[in-house]
């Protein structure tokens, strides 16, 4: 969906947009936003990064869920939950859902417009090659190869076993730290690919 600028205003409106995805929309995928939006800094002209949950409260404060979960260091301060729709699958050009659930959800919603831009974080991670989008400057474009790419490559490229990321809430300390650090690493992965030239 990349979308053009807008003419009438002025208004340079973001041409790529992705939405991550989870249950509460209280700790993996609201961790998943804020890291893609750093990692994305430069190109926040070209690349929106939301997230939403599955059975979220909407409006719940993200922060202030933190201390809920022991080890979950992370600053959510600022963001509140809202539920994923079919309006927000639809207006997304990337799924990133913590778990295989959370895309299948998506994808139930709005099975054409998902069904290939739809992915776990982890699978995408997995599928996502840089040379998808050689050559291509603008960031938005580069993004729209990527998952064509990693679309393409679902099925055909290694176990997707592990593809999920755990809910951190009622885990243990150690649980929670690999919960963090799997979609620290996921992302890092996807921003790399991103932003090679």
């Amino acid at each position: 969906m990349l979308d053009s600028d807008c003419p009438s205003s002025g208004v340079r409106l973001p041409r790529f947009r992705v939405l991550t995805v989870c249950t509460g929309n209280l700790y993996r995928s609201p961790l998943t936003e804020r890291l893609l939006r750093e990692g994305l800094d430069e190109d926040q002209q070209t690349i929106h990064v939301s997230s939403a949950g599955t059975a979220a409260v909407p409006m719940t404060p993200a922060a202030g869920t933190a201390e809920s979960v022991a080890g979950w260091a992370v600053d959510t301060s600022g963001m509140v939950t809202r539920r994923l729709t079919a309006a927000l699958v639809d207006g997304s050009d990337l799924v990133l859902g913590a778990a295989t659930e959370h895309r299948e959800a998506a994808v139930r919603l709005s099975p054409v417009h998902a069904l290939r831009r739809a992915f776990s974080l982890r699978e995408f991670a997995r599928l996502v090659r840089a040379e998808d989008g050689a050559g291509m400057a603008d960031p938005a474009a580069r993004f729209a190869a990527l998952v064509k790419g990693a679309a393409a490559r679902r099925g055909t490229s290694g176990s997707g076993t592990d593809d999920d990321v755990i809910d951190p809430l009622g885990a243990s300390p150690e649980e929670v730290r690999r919960c963090v650090v799997r979609i620290e690493e996921s992302v890092e992965r996807i921003v790399a690919a991103v932003r090679a030239s």
